[in-house]
């Protein structure tokens, strides 16, 4: 598998929880995926990311989200809603990575057009094992828009 330019592709984590970014951290670290991870650490603010507003004027456009659906201040159904609504935007792979079990949630991340849902294991070798499972699928088997 090449993985050249797997290393290139910006990553935007949505995630509040200190503990699960660090555990993102260290499974990506684990995979060799770190040095191009970009956190927001609520919707308002991945949504100001992505559009490349106020402080993150300069931001790079990601790759690859990955959203949790529990966010303060904005929550991840709407962040996923307003990606997919904006034309500039909805290209971007968005992968779900959140504790929620419930199929309500599976469903409606589904009909607001994630491109997968993937529940949190909560061990962190299972959850590298996740991680190398996106890094495989998303970054090197898929072809991602430019």
């Amino acid at each position: 598998m090449d993985t050249a330019n797997v290393n290139l592709l910006d990553i935007l984590l949505v995630e509040d929880n200190p503990g699960d970014v660090r555990l993102t951290q260290e499974a990506l670290k684990e995979n060799k995926l770190h040095n191009n991870l970009h956190v927001a650490r609520n919707g308002v603010e991945a949504m100001a990311f992505l559009r490349q507003e106020g402080e993150y004027a300069g931001a790079p456009r990601p790759g690859l989200v990955l959203l949790d659906l529990n966010l303060p201040r904005k929550d991840g159904r709407e962040v996923l809603a307003e990606i997919k609504d904006d034309e500039t935007l909805r290209r971007i792979p968005v992968v779900v990575l959140t504790t929620s079990q419930a199929e309500e949630d599976i469903l409606k991340t589904y009909d607001l057009h994630a491109n997968c849902y993937i529940t949190k294991p909560v061990d962190l070798d299972q959850f590298i094992k996740v991680i190398q499972s996106i890094k495989d699928f998303w970054l090197a088997i898929v072809k991602l828009p430019e």
